[in-house]
Parts: structure tokens; sequence; C-alpha cells
């Protein structure tokens, strides 16, 4: 246990001494997600509220409904007639912040003085500043007209229906690909580079020599690396969200589970080419004609669906869309495990493929 402990804060002092790969692993993707979220980001601009209206009634009642709105000031009201359909799909591709539903018998109920079938205001769960907003408007609004009403009786109400919607800025798209390459291009062009370069110098040699066992050195190499990583990985996040404006609308922990799953798939990628690798003259460039179509056809920079569809197999089949889509998932959508079950077993099939060949393929000299 000593010589794991001893090993890895060898390597994070290795780390630490080597600013180059600091820069290239860290500030590198750091930078270009700046550069390329200023110049191509959305600005996360605020606008008007666009309010989606759909009237089944269409009685006075129900228009003088749609003026009270209106004089609120805060919507843009679009008008669907009694398209329900059409106006959540817009509401579900971001272009409305809420859809209101006025159902049949809204005005004869008040006509009658009745209580009238309640309101239906459907909102974008993940979008949750303007959802309160909406609500808040629509509440002044529903509420101003109760009060016209004689002995100010509340027969207007509305209940409130959300729906998972996806309207992402390009922040939103490039913040966790950024961190997945910054994963893949850490661990396994890293790893690769360095174990062959140790494997030539002799001092894996020596560390077998000393009775450092394979395990230990392992689990120390992933321990540092781990270590390291997760910290990028957060900087990363933190500039992307709190600087750049990137949603983060799931788990914080599942978010870290994926980053650690990415890190285990990548460092065993890295460990089979080191071990394959006879030096590290021909380690790196072997890493690099892996890594690089994973670059361009990764999703990280781009849609997957955007590709030529006979290419988008093969491109599934990539570890790194997977752990790009989940990281995606989780932070622009809120998924959980559940709804994240192919990208997970499909990383977890890669780690347990690579894990096992990179022990077999691995050697101290």
């Amino acid at each position: 246990m000593k010589g794991y402990w001893q090993l890895t804060l060898a390597q994070l002092k290795l780390f630490a001494r080597n600013k180059t790969v600091i820069f290239w692993t860290t500030f590198f993707p750091l930078l270009l997600m700046v550069v390329l979220g200023y110049f191509l980001g959305d600005g996360g601009s605020q606008v008007k509220l666009q309010l989606g209206w759909v009237d089944y009634d269409r009685t006075p009642a129900s228009l003088e409904l749609k003026e009270a709105i209106g004089l609120q000031g805060g919507f843009n009201i679009e008008d669907f007639e009694d398209n329900e359909g059409q106006a959540k799909e817009a509401l579900k591709e971001g272009e409305l912040s809420v859809v209101l539903v006025v159902p049949q018998g809204y005005g004869a109920a008040l006509a009658e003085e009745e209580v009238a079938p309640p309101l239906s205001l459907f909102y974008d769960e993940v979008d949750q500043s303007e959802a309160q907003l909406s609500f808040a408007l629509l509440e002044k609004a529903v509420d101003d007209l109760n009060k016209q009403l004689v002995h100010f009786e509340e027969r207007i109400s509305y209940e409130k229906i959300g729906i998972k919607a996806t309207h992402l800025t390009y922040i939103d798209f490039l913040v966790p690909g950024i961190v997945a390459l910054m994963i893949m291009s850490s661990n396994m062009n890293g790893v690769a580079a360095q174990i062959a370069s140790w494997r030539e110098r002799q001092v894996l040699r020596r560390f077998k020599i000393s009775g450092v066992k394979a395990r230990t050195f392992i689990a120390a190499q992933i321990t540092a690396r781990m270590l390291l990583n997760i910290t990028q990985s957060i900087l990363v996040l933190f500039v992307g969200i709190y600087l750049l404006g990137a949603q983060m609308n799931g788990s914080w922990l599942l978010l870290l589970f994926y980053i650690v799953l990415g890190i285990l798939v990548f460092l065993s990628i890295g460990f089979i080419i080191a071990g394959l690798s006879k030096t590290p003259e021909h380690a790196a460039p072997v890493a690099g004609f892996i890594s690089f179509p994973m670059f361009f056809l990764g999703g990280i920079f781009f849609p997957i669906s955007e590709m030529p569809s006979f290419i988008q197999p093969l491109v599934y089949a990539l570890p790194i869309s997977h752990l790009s889509d989940a990281l995606r998932q989780v932070m622009n959508i809120g998924y959980g495990l559940v709804e994240l079950w192919l990208p997970t077993l499909a990383l977890l099939l890669w780690f347990i493929a690579s894990f096992t060949i990179s022990a077999l393929v691995f050697k101290w000299e």
C-alpha cells in the first residue's frame, strides 16, 4: 500500500513539473472552448417570453383572457388556433416559452357564473427561469380577471404541465464535448507515450526489479490520472457553466460518474497502445491515428445526426461518441441512469474489453 501511494504521488509530481502537458491537456481545450463559445455561441441574450395560444373555446370570454394576458406586457402571444400539437412541438424546439390551452366550455361556464374548466399551461421543465416568470405573469392576469367577477369568486384557474424541451445554444453542445475531448487526449495519448518511453528507458524494468507489482503500478497510474483529469474537467465545466452560460440541469454526481468512466475507458486504451508499441516514436503515431478520427467524428464540435447516414453506425461505435452524448444529456436535459442505459452500457463494455486486453498486453520491458 505504501508503494502505491508513493507511485501515485510521484506521478502527480511529474504532471506538475511538465508544464507542456498541463497546457495541452487543460488550458488548450479551455481556450478552444472559450474562443468557440464566444464566436459561435448564442451569447445567452434574454428575449421577451413567447406564449403559444391554443383556444378551443373561441368565445368573448377567452378573447378577454387573451387581452388580459397581453396587458401584462411580458408575453409575445402567437395564436395557434386549435392546433395544440403544433404548439407543443414549438415548445419542445425552444421556439416558445409556454403554451396556454383554453378548453371548450370555458366561456359558457363563466356566463352561467360557474367555475370554468381549468386552463392548461405547458412549460419547459428544463428552463425553470422562464417557467417561473411565466407563472407569475399568468397568475397576475388570472387574478385580475377573477377580481372583475361578482363577489370576487375564483372561477378561473390553470394547471401547470411540464414538458422536457430541448433548446440548446452552441455552448450547451460544446462544453460536454470539450470535456470528453480532454479526457480522451489526456489519457489515451498521454499514457501511450509515457509508458512506452519508460519502457524504452528501462524505468519499468527498474520498477519490476524493485518489487513493484503490475497491479500496484497500474493502480497508481489510474489514481494519479484520475485526480488530474477530474480537476481538469471540473475547471472546464465551471468556466463553461458560470462564465459562458452553459446549462447544467442534471446531477453533478452522475456527471462525475461518466467522467470517471470515460477516464477508465481511455486509460485502458492508452495502456493497450503502450503495451503493443515498442518505442514512444511508435506509440505517438498510433495514438494519433486512433484519436484523430474521434476528434472530428465523436460529436464534439457538431452533432452526429448531421453526419452522412452511412457513417453514423460506425461513429456510434466509438467510445467518445457515447461519452460526449452521456455528458451532454446529463448537463442539458437532466437525464438519469435509466434514460442513459445505452451509452452507459456501451462505455462499460468498452472499459471491460479494453482493460482486459491492456492487462494481457502489458509488459515491463
